[in-house]
């Protein structure tokens, strides 16, 4: 069980000192502390965010609840709970067998909500008789893993799985971006792109799938007065649960991401966030001080609002 909790300052503070030597020697990335309650591993982050993990963590999770309501009387507590989350995600989510257990090609993306690192597309085609290869792999879950996992899956799904990706480097992005061009019609270009030359080698396919960020109308204007505008795709909300492809698509754009993202920290020195974060702003005025402003040009999205805001912390020191 996994249950989230987002405190004031003055819960932290008491936290900080109830797990004082109940702390673990090593601490993950951006935590206050890592400790542990009995059955129950604590984690406290610097945005206030505590995550409760473990047989008892409904207990635990309750009890600082009480204090966060206690100390902040008129402050809303911001709780959820993974479980119920994914009852709830469970039945909401209708899987459509004829799609599912078809041959298609599915396309997805990642890095639309980070600060740092490119944009990566990709579409795979996933025969019907891989589908028992995939679901054995884990794909079937590709939510529930983590990057750690997603770099061991990876390797062995690119061995049966073809695929085309496309990396958009921040630079590029940022030279495309316009008050006419915004991030979808970049996507829905690149999402075109890869789809187009699957389609060419793979034509028995029995659908297209494309995991839904515009709706269909949206999407083909996006791609309007284009040559070879790929159609007859089927788009889904969520598609990466419905669609083996989609899911496929996702994981190795993810892995391709994280490369990527890797390289970009290391060839500027620094551990980079992910997201869009507050840790990214810090980061952002720290790249800043060393490189100056342009170098942001390089490695960041620039539309995204956390350039104001570490142009507003750099004014300020």
């Amino acid at each position: 069980m996994t249950i989230t909790l987002k405190v004031s300052e003055n819960t932290r503070e008491k936290m900080v000192e109830y797990f004082q030597d109940k702390k673990r020697m090593k601490t993950p990335p951006y935590a206050v502390f890592q400790a542990d309650e009995a059955d129950t591993v604590v984690t406290l982050y610097e945005s206030g965010k505590v995550v409760f993990q473990g047989i008892s963590a409904d207990i635990d999770a309750a009890m600082w609840k009480e204090m966060e309501q206690s100390l902040n009387p008129t402050k809303k507590v911001e709780m959820s709970n993974s479980e119920q989350k994914e009852k709830k995600e469970k039945k909401e989510i209708f899987i459509d067998p004829k799609i599912y257990y078809s041959s298609s090609i599915g396309s997805d993306e990642v890095g639309t909500g980070d600060y740092f690192g490119p944009m990566v597309v990709t579409a795979a085609f996933v025969p019907q008789e891989e589908i028992p290869f995939l679901e054995q792999l884990g794909v079937k879950d590709s939510k529930k893993l983590t990057d750690t996992m997603i770099m061991d899956i990876v390797p062995e799904l690119i061995k049966k799985i073809p695929y085309h990706s496309i990396v958009l480097s921040n630079k590029e992005y940022n030279e495309r971006y316009s008050d006419d061009i915004n991030m979808n019609k970049i996507k829905a270009i690149m999402h075109n792109k890869a789809l187009g030359v699957m389609v060419k080698k793979y034509p028995t396919h029995d659908y297209i799938v494309v995991d839904e960020f515009a709706k269909p109308g949206v999407y083909f204007h996006y791609l309007k007065g284009l040559p070879n505008v790929v159609r007859e795709i089927t788009f889904l909300t969520k598609g990466e649960d419905k669609n083996l492809a989609v899911a496929c698509a996702s994981l190795i754009s993810r892995y391709i991401f994280i490369g990527e993202f890797d390289k970009l920290g290391e060839s500027l020195g620094v551990f980079l966030p992910k997201g869009a974060s507050h840790e990214v702003d810090q980061m952002g005025v720290k790249i800043v001080e060393r490189y100056g402003f342009d170098k942001l040009k390089e490695c960041t999205k620039l539309n995204f609002k956390n350039t104001e805001k570490i142009r507003s912390l750099v004014k300020e020191k």
